[in-house]
C-alpha cells in the first residue's frame, strides 16, 4: 500500500508529496503548533475544499496521510503513543466501529457537534461522528421495471424478483452494513430467511463496485441493483456522454418509506486517543459541520448533509426527499460479524 502525506498551506498552494516511510522516521514533534495530522481513506480530490477552508478559517494546516480504512486503522494502533495522527476519517460506519474497537479513539466534549450531528449518526459515547450521509437504494432499468412494483429491502427476497438482481460482493463493507441493519430490524433467523430468498434472486455472481451495477442494470443485465445513492449522481454529473446515457436509463427507489425508513451510511470521523494536537483536532471536526463544509460534502461527492437545514445540490433534489431509519448506525458495526457469517451461511459470494 502506498499511504502519502500530503501538506496543504492555504487555499490555491503548492502542495508536496512524500513517502509514508519520511513520516515514520520523523519524531512525535512532527505535530506542531499549527498543524493536525489527519489520518483520512476518503480518497474524493474534492475533499482538498475542506482543508483548505478549514486553513483558511483558522489559520491550521492539514497534513493528510491517505490509505485504505482497515490500514489506517492497524497503522495508527501499531503506531501507539508516538502516532503522529490527530483525527482520523473514513468512510462507513461499520469501519469506524472497528476503529472503537481497536481503542484509537477519545470521546469528545463539543457542544457544536452535539448540537448538530443527529444522535443516530454518531457514536453514542461521542468517540465519532457522522459528516456526510449515503442512501443504500434500489436502481432499476426504467424500461423493465415500474417504480410502483418497488416496495422494501425485504421484497427483494421475493420470487418476483428471480434473476433480477445485481449487487456487489459479500466482501463489501456497505452491503455488510445493509445486512446488519436487517438483523438489528428482524432477528437473526428471519434475517437468515430473507438472505436465502435474496441471493437467490441474483441475476450474476456478485461482482465490481456500486458502478458496475448501475451499469449493469442500464445494460438489462438485471433489472435492479443495489448501490449508494452518490453513485448514479456521479453519473448524471459526468461529462461523459456514456456516463449521462446511464444515467438516463436508471431510475432510483428509496426502499421502505412507509416502514422505519431508507438504509442510510455516513463518512465521518474522531479524534485519535493519542492526538498530540486535541484542541486543533476537535476544531477541525466542528468545522466539518459548518454549513461551508456541509456543502462541500453534499457538492464534492453527492453525499447528503448531516446537518438539518443545509441546502443539497440539484443532482439530489431530482432523486425526491426521503426518510432514513432512524436506527443508530454504530448498530452496523457490533452486528458486523453476525452480518458476515450470515451472508457466508446464504452463499453470498
Amino acid at each position: 500500500m502506498k499511504i502519502t502525506r500530503r501538506v496543504f498551506i492555504g487555499t490555491g498552494a503548492a502542495m508536496t508529496t512524500v513517502a509514508i516511510a519520511e513520516l515514520g522516521k520523523s519524531k512525535p514533534g512532527l505535530a506542531q503548533n499549527g498543524t493536525i495530522n489527519l489520518y483520512s481513506s476518503r480518497h474524493y480530490d474534492t475533499d482538498k475544499a475542506l482543508y483548505d477552508s478549514f486553513t483558511k478559517k483558522t489559520g491550521l494546516k492539514v497534513n493528510l496521510i491517505e490509505g485504505k480504512g482497515d490500514e489506517l486503522i492497524e497503522r495508527i494502533r501499531s503506531e501507539g503513543a508516538n502516532s503522529p495522527a490527530d483525527v482520523f476519517i473514513t468512510v462507513d460506519a461499520g469501519r469506524l466501529w472497528r476503529a472503537q474497537e481497536a481503542g484509537i479513539l477519545q470521546p469528545v466534549s463539543s457542544s457544536t457537534l452535539e448540537s448538530k450531528i443527529p444522535d443516530s449518526v454518531r457514536s453514542p459515547e461521542n468517540l465519532w461522528f457522522g459528516f456526510s450521509k449515503r442512501a443504500r437504494v434500489i436502481m432499476y432499468n426504467k424500461d423493465k421495471v415500474n417504480p410502483s412494483a418497488l416496495s422494501t429491502y425485504e421484497d427483494l427476497a421475493t420470487d418476483k424478483w428471480k434473476g433480477k438482481i445485481l449487487i456487489r460482493s459479500s466482501s463489501n463493507i456497505y452491503n455488510q452494513s445493509l445486512v446488519a441493519s436487517l438483523i438489528e430490524a428482524h432477528g437473526m433467523s428471519d434475517a437468515e430467511s430473507w438472505g436465502k430468498g435474496f441471493v437467490s434472486n441474483f441475476a450474476r455472481p456478485p461482482e465490481g463496485n456500486d458502478t458496475a451495477q448501475i451499469k449493469g442494470v442500464a445494460a438489462g443485465i438485471g433489472d435492479i441493483g443495489i448501490a449508494n445513492s452518490y453513485y448514479l449522481a456521479r453519473l448524471k454529473k459526468s461529462n461523459k456522454t456514456e456516463d449521462q446515457a446511464v444515467a438516463e436509463k436508471v431510475g432510483m427507489f428509496f426502499p421502505n418509506q412507509d416502514e422505519r425508513g431508507t438504509h442510510i451510511n455516513i463518512s465521518g470521523g474522531g479524534v485519535v486517543k493519542t492526538a498530540p494536537n486535541k484542541e486543533a483536532a476537535i476544531k477541525f471536526l466542528e468545522h466539518l459541520v459548518s454549513p461551508e463544509a456541509q456543502k462541500i460534502f453534499s457538492e464534492g461527492n453527492n453525499e447528503y448533509p448531516v446537518v438539518a437545514d443545509v441546502s443539497i445540490p440539484q443532482v439530489l433534489t431530482t432523486f425526491g426527499e426521503f426518510k432514513s431509519d432512524p436506527v443508530n448506525v454504530s448498530v452496523y458495526g457490533k452486528l458486523n460479524a453476525e452480518a458476515i457469517q450470515l451472508m457466508d451461511r446464504v452463499s453470498w459470494k
